[in-house]
């Protein structure tokens, strides 16, 4: 098969990439390099069945010219800068709704009717139901992050109803492993890198977070594809458990045989738009047979130990 992978040369995106040509299919990879590095798809570029596209997801002429002769379309590009979308809410509109609007008319366009989507359990916002099913009560955004992924999940859901297009939208919890360049354990190992007898925490360090490592999110995203015929497939994609901000701490620290001072700022929340509370409700693709093979502790301990391998990644995102 055909696969089109936009945000190719990002975390989740380049590891997609050498998934799908292990199994043999043609990757066309459409990256900007915003973020993305060309480190990770270093090995994706020695195979024959990858062609890379240097493009913007908001330049739709280049886009649908790039999506020629493609079969299924992985939408993995996306502004993730959760933490930050109040000092550039437009960004979020465009590289996230605006994007996937592009996406889907480069599709129409192509004749290309399958898709699927990274989306985000941000999308509940702060729910009161705890694992948050796909059928929780729809919710009050918290988030412009979350708010931007919501609209393309609507787009998505009305280009299947309105052209014929069959779509696969997976709202992840945050995603641990190699080639991992943002999140809590890429912040918090800089900082210790830096001085590792002090560590800043945002909020009080008691926030309830879930965790997927990058490999078992890849297994989810495939059985899915291959298993759910839905004109419209909403999956959550986690793990049961969750651990407190002070746990992964305590994993990283001691792995890294240290003991430093901990300075919180205060509050149950980090930012503006982060939950306290995270924990999706996962029956619905485990009922396809899928489970985690790596706890969140083992995810973490995999994804330190890579950016300790890769000093690189920390001083290029400085």
């Amino acid at each position: 098969m055909n696969n089109f992978v936009t945000g190719a040369a990002g975390f989740i995106g380049s590891n997609l990439a050498d998934r799908l040509l292990r199994a043999a299919h043609r990757v066309v990879g459409y990256d900007n390099f915003s973020t993305g590095q060309r480190k990770f798809i270093e090995a994706a570029q020695a195979n024959d069945h990858f062609t890379l596209v240097k493009g913007d997801v908001l330049d739709l002429n280049r886009l649908t010219a790039a999506m020629r002769d493609c079969d299924f379309v992985f939408h993995l590009a996306g502004n993730a800068d959760v933490r930050f979308g109040t000092e550039h809410p437009r960004k979020d509109l465009e590289q996230n709704t605006i994007a996937t609007f592009n996406v889907l008319e480069a599709m129409r366009v192509n004749g290309v009717r399958r898709i699927a989507f990274a989306s985000t359990g941000s999308i509940y916002g702060e729910p009161t139901i705890h694992p948050t099913p796909e059928t929780a009560p729809f919710p009050v955004q918290t988030s412009l992050y979350g708010a931007s992924k919501l609209a393309g999940e609507g787009l998505i859901q009305a280009y299947c109803e309105g052209f014929g297009f069959q779509g696969y939208i997976f709202r992840f919890v945050s995603i641990l492993g190699e080639r991992y360049s943002h999140g809590h354990v890429f912040d918090f190992y800089q900082r210790l890198r830096a001085n590792p007898n002090e560590l800043r925490v945002l909020g009080n360090g008691r926030q309830r977070k879930s965790y997927l490592y990058i490999e078992d999110c890849l297994d989810a995203m495939l059985t899915t594809i291959e298993k759910a015929q839905d004109t419209v497939n909403i999956f959550n994609l986690g793990t049961e458990e969750y651990c407190q901000v002070t746990d992964s701490i305590g994993w990283i620290t001691s792995h890294l045989g240290i003991v430093p001072t901990l300075d919180y700022t205060g509050g149950e929340r980090g930012w503006i738009g982060d939950s306290p509370f995270i924990l999706l409700d996962t029956s619905k693709i485990r009922a396809l047979g899928w489970i985690p093979k790596l706890s969140i502790r083992d995810g973490i301990i995999r994804t330190l130990d890579y950016l300790r391998e890769n000093p690189w990644l920390l001083d290029e995102r400085a």
